[in-house]
């Protein structure tokens, strides 16, 4: 028997508590088995963070109600009881960085979690009043990442960050994208700046990224962050009910999301991928991914070959 994503649903708290204390449940596919979470370092540093982490665009742009925050409440808590760690937000994100921050201040565990949000508009005092309000949204005193998104006045954001760095009000600086018509923009601000991290979308049903913005980014010793895994749900559409090859299983795969989120982890210059996870359940799902075996390159040929087949 194998799980889609929708059967995750139907797991319960079981299963987040076995996963979090390193065991994977069966699922059918055999007894329970001791995993360890895959952590990658950031090459600027050496520091490690578990390969998956959370995405918050258009899922965390949610009122005050408890109706709307309280799944997320419970998501960020299993999240973080399973090992995750990276947040990443963006005060264009609607009202995502003051339901990050309220709900992180309420878990209170923000110690224990790298923050990454992002700034994207034009002129210096305009950055730093929209990083400004960013500290107060999320109610932090610093950032771990803090990204120019979208390449929006990349050089004068930049110029604020590394001065933001130096003064240790962030640690980690970098550039975003997901876009596939920013690439070559993009490559030519990776090759002259010198970033920490850069944040580029990638997946089975979009892979350019792989052609000149991944090596590129393993050559200048840039961390990569990974946005639309699931190409905004179209990876699942492709599979539809099918169920897992069973070859998936030899890199320690339970559920189509597992398979599309191990094949981004399994390239070596990634080294993190942020779905967007708004569930209890997908977060237990999610972070199953960041446990075991990786795919190596022929596997994720493979993968590749087998997605192709479908579409």
């Amino acid at each position: 028997m194998t799980l889609s994503r929708r059967d995750l649903l139907k797991i319960g708290a079981g299963a987040s508590a076995a996963v979090a204390l390193g065991v994977r449940p069966g699922f059918g596919r055999g007894p329970s088995v001791p995993l360890d979470l895959v952590l990658r370092p950031i090459p600027s540093t050496g520091e490690k963070i578990p390969v998956v982490g959370i995405g918050t665009s258009r899922r965390y742009d949610v009122g005050a109600s408890a109706a709307e925050r309280d799944p997320l409440r419970e998501t960020l808590s299993v999240f973080r009881e399973l090992g995750g760690t990276l947040i990443d937000t963006a005060p264009s994100y609607g009202n995502a960085e003051v339901v990050v921050g309220d709900l992180v201040s309420e878990l209170g565990f923000r110690d224990d979690l790298f923050f990454a949000t992002k700034v994207r508009t034009e002129g210096r005092e305009a950055g730093e009043a929209e990083i400004a309000s960013s500290f107060e949204r999320l109610r932090t005193d610093r950032f771990d990442l803090l990204q120019v998104h979208n390449l929006v006045d990349t050089e004068t954001q930049l110029a604020t960050l590394r001065e933001m760095k130096d003064a240790g009000t962030i640690r980690y600086l970098g550039i975003t994208t997901s876009s596939g018509r920013q690439y070559e923009q993009f490559a030519d601000v990776m090759r002259r700046e010198e970033l920490d991290f850069i944040q580029v979308n990638y997946s089975l049903a979009s892979r350019d990224a792989a052609d000149v913005i991944l090596p590129l980014a393993a050559d200048r010793g840039m961390a990569v962050l990974v946005n639309v895994p699931f190409g905004r749900g179209r990876l699942f559409d492709a599979v539809g009910e099918r169920p897992l090859p069973d070859w998936a299983g030899e890199f320690d795969c339970e559920s189509w999301g597992q398979f599309f989120l191990k094949y981004i982890v399994g390239h070596p210059a990634v080294t993190c991928v942020i779905p967007g996870t708004a569930r209890p359940h997908y977060a237990t799902d999610n972070m199953g991914a960041a446990m075991g075996r990786l795919p190596d390159a022929a596997m994720r040929t493979m993968m590749e070959e087998y997605f192709d087949s479908l579409t």
